[in-house]
């Protein structure tokens, strides 16, 4: 399900900014984003990714930004920005422009480790570390919170859509009762004529008769349709939803609203049906973007 969720988090010394985008996706699949200098946080920051989403393909972007005078053992680090500076400007000069000195330092100076900054004491690294997992976790909120309301909206796309069904299948009852009698004047037709016929086999008579009966009636599909639908609502509001069970439960209403099509062999109600299977394909579309 998609999702997006963003937070900042200040200090005296730092501005810590979280973002977490998430994509539609059958596994849970995580991609970070993080300053080289805080390297060693991404295992902490893909355990709580994991603790919050359950499953998508998850971009997590964190932004850690020096703020007052706590850059002040910041020094620049001048053998590497020298070469940075070098390999530029060659580069500019193969391309076949000349960029002014002072263009080439300014990109030389935002490369990365283009700084070098004292060590931090543990105490530091503690409040560190303890920012950037709020920023984290308070973007993870708002990422599930932005879920949620897609889910909600979702809810009232499966609730239309599954109503449209069991308003359908009304029609497909009412026609049903003026096609039962056109069936039944076409069986008498036919029996009339079987029974004229020297060959008549009374016994495989009844046999074909009752298989006739069956194939034609719909009575069992139209109750197990019904009950699928009542289904999928009770399962969509319980705690216990999901998007793979959802999804069995739409493959059963497709099995039965298919039978009801191939059983009845009557125009109208597979015009009827055909409605059906459109309202189906609706809800299979966005079952794969439940949780």
């Amino acid at each position: 399900m998609t999702g997006f969720g963003k937070a900042t988090i200040e200090s005296e010394t730092l501005s810590v900014t979280a973002e977490v985008k998430s994509l539609n996706s059958k596994f849970l699949d995580i991609f970070c984003r993080i300053p080289r200098n805080y390297s060693e946080r991404e295992i902490e920051i893909r355990n709580l990714i994991t603790q919050s989403l359950e499953r998508g393909k998850v971009e997590f972007s964190l932004t850690v930004t020096p703020v007052g005078d706590s850059n002040a053992g910041t020094v620049v680090n001048r053998a590497l920005v020298k070469a940075y500076f070098k390999d530029l400007h060659q580069t500019a000069e193969e391309l076949g422009f000349a960029p002014t000195p002072t263009e080439v330092l300014r990109m030389a100076l935002q490369m990365p480790n283009a700084y070098l900054a004292d060590a931090p004491t543990e105490d530091q690294q503690a409040s560190e570390s303890a920012q950037i997992q709020q920023a984290a976790l308070e973007a993870l909120k708002k990422c599930n919170e932005f879920r949620q309301q897609e889910g909600r909206a979702l809810a009232k796309v499966f609730r239309t859509s599954i109503q449209k069904i069991a308003d359908l299948l009304l029609e497909v009852e009412e026609l049903d009762k003026t096609r039962i009698p056109s069936v039944r004047e076409r069986l008498r037709k036919n029996v009339r004529d079987l029974i004229q016929d020297e060959a008549f086999d009374e016994n495989r008579f009844e046999q074909e008769l009752v298989y006739f009966i069956e194939k034609f009636d719909i009575s069992e599909e139209k109750v197990r349709l019904k009950n699928h639908l009542s289904y999928f609502i009770e399962t969509m509001e319980s705690r216990e939803s999901n998007g793979k069970k959802l999804n069995f439960i739409s493959q059963e209403i497709g099995r039965e609203i298919n039978t009801i099509g191939s059983k009845a062999n009557d125009a109208a109600i597979q015009h009827v049906v055909v409605q059906m299977k459109d309202e189906l394909e609706k809800i299979k579309e966005q079952t794969a973007n439940i949780i």
